[in-house]
């Protein structure tokens, strides 16, 4: 389903005009059609398939590099995502972190970016948003665990009365062999390692 532009701006117009700004004044003429044109790519992931960049595996011991099959877990760090909170219409940004156990079949780095983005394009909160890409990863692949550790700045709460401009939050989805603390222990160590 894609968003319905022009229903977008003449309800920003209306927001305008309910805060008791002119939307006609030259600093707002273009505003509704430019919230317009952000919320379309804000929320392009409303109704895609999540599962769809997963999709293309690729066998490990028929692959490329049959010999290079993964002992331990195969870790993406700091995927950049951003989304929109569904409580207040606010952004949160932040970074994702992807771990799972591979079984026979593996999944293309890149893919696993796209499956973030693709959920994180919708109206969120942070803590759905990490338990929908473990599902993801977890119904799509053949995986033997799944961690996803989410770090995000929130505008709700870095804006609004009660600023605290340098907070984050920090949330884990954990599936399979991974849902276990001391499984995963090593993993949540390597997300702290070498950084700046």
């Amino acid at each position: 389903m894609a968003v319905d532009r022009e229903r977008v701006a003449a309800l920003v117009r209306e927001l305008l005009e309910a805060i008791g700004e002119d939307p006609d004044r030259p600093g707002l003429r273009l505003t509704p059609g430019r919230v317009a044109d952000a919320y379309t790519e804000f929320f392009a992931g409303v109704g895609e398939d999540a599962a769809a960049p997963l999709a293309r595996t690729i066998s490990v011991a028929r692959g490329p590099a049959p010999e290079t099959r993964p002992s331990g877990a195969v870790m993406l760090r700091d995927i950049r995502f951003r989304s929109i909170c569904e409580h207040h219409l606010l952004p949160f940004r932040g970074h994702a972190h992807i771990a799972y156990l591979p079984g026979e079949q593996v999944v293309g780095l890149g893919a696993l970016p796209k499956l973030v983005d693709i959920l994180a394009s919708r109206p969120q909160v942070q803590e759905r948003l990490g338990e929908q890409i473990a599902d993801v990863i977890a119904s799509s692949l053949d995986t033997r665990g799944v961690l996803v550790v989410l770090d995000a700045s929130h505008e709700c709460v870095t804006m609004r009365s009660g600023q605290q401009a340098d907070v984050s939050t920090v949330t884990i989805a954990a599936r399979g062999e991974l849902a276990e603390p001391f499984a995963r222990a090593e993993l949540m160590a390597l997300l702290g390692a070498n950084r700046g």
